[in-house]
């Protein structure tokens, strides 16, 4: 028997849970940026969600239905074209890095990290509305005082 066009690997699972693996993983390396998986599912890993970040570029509603589709989070398929799609937006593809972390010691299978890059540029977007989150709730918390404050000095 021949091996020759055989594209893929099969990991030890049937096709449905194979490819729910992968929709799951690539859901997961959009939502937290960075996964910890076997380097076999990692290798495998990469093109989709390439192919998924090259979609959301796009950003039309062609293209969010699409990842809608794909996706098994709708928050996922909202970081990816707000996010992820104007911060690829020059580059032309290898949008992931796979790093090798050695062996797990249960079974020794080949460990690797999946990581998007320029994750910095997106963590430094998100760092600052919080710090203003935080002191509009602390002046809502004055005005509300100094309204209570009002009322009871209206009352006497």
């Amino acid at each position: 028997m021949h091996r020759h066009a055989y594209s893929g690997r099969k990991l030890g699972r049937e096709k449905a849970h194979r490819e729910m693996m992968f929709r799951n993983m690539a859901t997961s390396v959009i939502l937290h940026e960075k996964i910890k998986t076997t380097l076999p599912k990692a290798k495998e890993i990469r093109p989709i969600v390439e192919k998924l970040i090259t979609t959301a570029k796009k950003g039309d509603l062609n293209a969010i239905r699409k990842l809608n589709a794909y996706l098994l989070d709708k928050n996922a398929t909202e970081k990816l074209v707000t996010e992820l799609g104007p911060l690829y937006q020059k580059r032309n593809g290898g949008y992931i890095r796979i790093t090798k972390l050695g062996f797990r010691s249960s079974d020794a299978a080949e460990m690797a990290q999946v990581e998007l890059l320029d994750i910095e540029k997106i963590v430094k977007k998100e760092a600052k509305p919080k710090v203003k989150k935080e002191t509009e709730a602390k002046d809502k918390k004055k005005d509300t005082k100094k309204v209570a404050e009002k009322k009871k000095v209206e009352k006497k």
